[in-house]
């Protein structure tokens, strides 16, 4: 019987936003494990599909009533929890699950990924590393691998974590953009920029991931060549008009240029988005008093300091848009 706690400690209580996400990569093992059955659990089964996760979760918890020793219904169970971002009561069925049999490699990739919703990076390498070993031509194990190892500060690990995903499934876009923020950590710049420039290039005409443009107007706005950075955050910013942290990168490099107004208007755009960041009401406010505006600054500093007191976020959120794809 395999223990799924390690060393986290399975309590009541709702876990902290996921840092990266992981719900259309699990989407992907749902897929082998959710088709139509003729069982007793085909009808959650269904519900996940179309996507009315409390249904399927009172479904289940109703048939674990009567089958309290159904492993499949537990681990079911415990994606749906997944999938509601509540990591501790799904380890907690992962567990009862256990009991009875072993988790599929595929089921183990939910187990790691509620590790990551609880920023128990330790854990999910441990549970991701298990998935590879057992489906080593798993590609999305590979990049939740190196998602987790680049976390950990490990960036080399993570190099070989991505290299293994996209040599398994080329053009692998996400893969090779996290292989770029790798390369930047490791202060090799022109393979950054390189991979960067690839995982635009890979999304052709009509890109959907803003990511890597964010990432390459960041390196060169670092790099000092703000003029081509701003093409690459303006075209991040179409892509993901609600992500508070392309709105601070394009507003910091504005102020750089000395165009204040373009730079008050995307860090008044990012605090719109990220309210409980102290550092983006900072930045604000040390614009407002560039501009002269002392009242207004004098608003965006107490602001601060008040979340500060509060211990809220001082970094800025950096959202990934990414939908999830349900089975068909």
């Amino acid at each position: 019987m395999m223990p799924i706690r390690s060393r986290t400690l399975l309590t009541s209580g709702r876990s902290r936003s996921c840092s990266w996400a992981l719900a259309p990569v699990l989407a992907c093992a749902f897929a082998a494990w959710c088709q139509p059955a003729p069982d007793a659990l085909a009808t959650p089964r269904l519900l996940i599909t179309e996507g009315k996760l409390p249904q399927a979760e009172a479904a289940l918890d109703q048939f674990l009533k009567e089958h309290a020793a159904s492993a499949d219904a537990h681990f079911l169970l415990g994606y749906v929890l997944f999938r509601e971002q509540k990591p501790v009561d799904s380890l907690a069925e992962f567990t009862a699950g256990a009991r009875t049999r072993r988790p599929k490699a595929d089921e183990l990739m939910t187990v790691a990924s509620d590790y990551v919703l609880l920023h128990d990076f330790a854990d999910a390498d441990k549970w991701f590393t298990e998935v590879t070993v057992e489906e080593p031509s798993n590609a999305d194990a590979w990049y939740a691998l190196g998602r987790t190892k680049y976390n950990e500060n490990g960036f080399s690990e993570a190099v070989t974590s991505f290299e293994r995903a996209l040599a398994l499934r080329p053009r692998y876009v996400e893969a090779e953009n996290n292989l770029g923020l790798c390369w930047r950590e490791l202060n090799s710049m022109e393979k950054a920029r390189a991979a960067f420039e690839t995982a635009i290039d890979w999304q052709g005409a009509a890109p959907t991931d803003a990511q890597p443009f964010l990432n390459l107007g960041a390196l060169l706005a670092d790099q000092g060549d703000l003029e081509k950075s701003i093409p690459y955050l303006e075209k991040a910013v179409s892509l993901s008009p609600d992500n508070p942290r392309i709105h601070e990168e394009l507003g910091q490099v504005y102020e750089a240029q000395k165009n204040l107004p373009k730079a008050q208007a995307e860090l008044e755009r990012a605090v719109a988005l990220a309210p409980n960041t102290s550092a983006l009401h900072f930045k604000l406010g040390q614009i407002y008093r560039r501009e002269g505006l002392r009242g207004q600054a004098q608003q965006e500093f107490d602001l601060c300091e008040k979340l500060n007191s509060t211990h809220s976020s001082t970094g800025t959120p950096n959202p990934i848009k990414q939908d999830v794809q349900e089975p068909r």
